[in-house]
Order: structure tokens, then sequence, then C-alpha cells
């Protein structure tokens, strides 16, 4: 029970690593694009090999989708390269805060970039707590490595000025994010005080998320039990918030159908 309770196998150390390096990306982008000029940030984006040729990196092409046909950076305009390279990111919309695994309810709300190198880029933000970050719900969502990479790459982290959504992959964090999740991914087998096994993986809350275990550890369970066995896995909170978004949300998207459900009280 000591393990169970306390660090397990490091998935929530890695959900916050990942959270951590997306909000870290986001003022570190703020803070250069404050203090760079559009060559100067293209040229960081996407440096010039020997030969003097540049060549965009796989997640770079999908920025080229707002309105930029071509697909070699060594034909951009000015116009393009600027457009390419600064997300203008409005820092009144950023909804991505830090995480931990700590209750500290005075990291709750904080103000950032204070330092002297920062020059005057403060903003406001906070710390919630690392289970409460949208990497557990993706976490619990995801049906293999690759659906977590493009799960990842797809959260939306705030708005340009132009009120134009920014996401993971818009920052180039994406790959970076599911590196750090690769091990998260896989359920931590466990046995109960009865002696029977239980796969124990992901948390998010249903009232913010969709307050389910993962699909992965539901779908190896059935291939443990096999044709005539049976799964119990929870939806958390009541039939209002858990029972609803484990129909609506989970066994839509796994394709899952529960024989039966019970809905517990205190």
């Amino acid at each position: 029970m000591d393990e169970f309770n306390l660090h397990l196998t490091g998935d929530i150390h890695a959900i916050t690593a990942a959270n951590n390096l997306l909000a870290a990306a986001i003022d570190t982008r703020i803070f250069h694009e404050n203090s760079q000029s559009d060559k100067a940030l293209f040229n960081r984006l996407c440096p010039a090999n020997k030969e003097g040729k540049r060549r965009f990196a796989d997640v770079m092409l999908k920025r080229l989708t707002l309105g930029i046909l071509k697909t070699d950076p060594n034909e951009l305009t000015p116009d393009e390269v600027r457009r390419f390279a600064r997300l203008d990111i409005d820092p009144e919309s950023i909804t991505w805060r830090r995480v931990m695994d700590v209750n500290n309810h005075f990291l709750r709300k904080i103000t950032i970039g204070q330092g002297p190198e920062e020059k005057g880029m403060v903003r406001e933000t906070g710390f919630d707590i690392s289970v409460a970050s949208e990497i557990m719900a993706v976490l619990a969502l995801t049906t293999s490595l690759a659906d977590m990479r493009e799960r990842l790459g797809r959260m939306v982290i705030g708005n340009s000025k132009s009120v134009v959504p920014i996401t993971a992959d818009d920052l180039g964090v994406g790959g970076a994010l599911t590196v750090l999740m690769k091990d998260a991914i896989h359920p931590t087998l466990m046995q109960t005080l009865e002696g029977t096994p239980v796969l124990v993986h992901a948390g998010p809350f249903a009232n913010i998320a969709h307050g389910n275990s993962s699909i992965v550890a539901d779908k190896i369970a059935l291939k443990f039990v096999g044709k005539g066995g049976f799964v119990v896995t929870e939806a958390g909170f009541g039939a209002d918030i858990g029972t609803e978004k484990f129909m609506d949300i989970k066994c839509r998207y796994s394709g899952l159908v529960p024989v039966c459900y019970y809905c517990g009280h205190n």
C-alpha cells in the first residue's frame, strides 16, 4: 500500500515533467518573440545546414496550413517568414498552468517573469495539482503511442492576439512531451487485498475531465480474462458525471460496450 500511495512507477512524475515542459516552452517563446527579429526567430526555428539550405521538420509543415502553400523554407517571403515564426501569443489568453504533486494553496496564483533578465514580461499564472493536467486526460483516452503523440500535439494552450488557437505542436514540443510520457502509457499491474489482479492506470478528475481510468488498461484486462471473463472498471464521481462521461466519451471513442454498471454511494 505504501508504494501504491507514493510514487509507484512514476506516471504522475512523468505527467508533471511533460506539463511543465510545455509551460516553460510557452514563456520561452513569448520571451524570444519579444526580443528577436523575424529573421533571427526563423534562423533558430529552421537553421541552415552546411550547404546553406533549410528544411522543415514534419511538425513545422502543420504550421504552413495557415495560408502558406510552400513546403520549402528557402522559398518563403519575408511576410511568410513572419507568419510562420511568430505565434504572437496573447499572455492574457494562456490557460496552461504549471503543476506539482503537492497540495500547496499559496501557489494557486503566482506572478512570474519578475527577474531582471525577463525584461518586464510579468504575468499572472498559477499551479494546479499534477493529476488535473490535461495530459492526464490524454493518457486515459489514448489507444497507442502514435495516438498519444497526436493528442498531445493538439492540446491548446491559449490564443494568438488575432484569436487563433495555439497548440503544443505550434510550439514544437509535441514530440518531446511524447518522449516524456512513453513509459507512462503502460498500465501498472498490481494485486488487490483479495488476491485478484488489478491494472492501475490514469486518473483524470470527472469535474474537469472525463473521470475514467485508461482505455489501454481496459483493453489489456479484457484480453487477460478472455471471452468468458469480465472486467470491472471505474467511472469516478456519480452517475451524473462519471457514468455520463463514461458512456458519452470513453465508450464512444474506445468502442467498448458495458454489460452492466453499478452506481455506488457513501
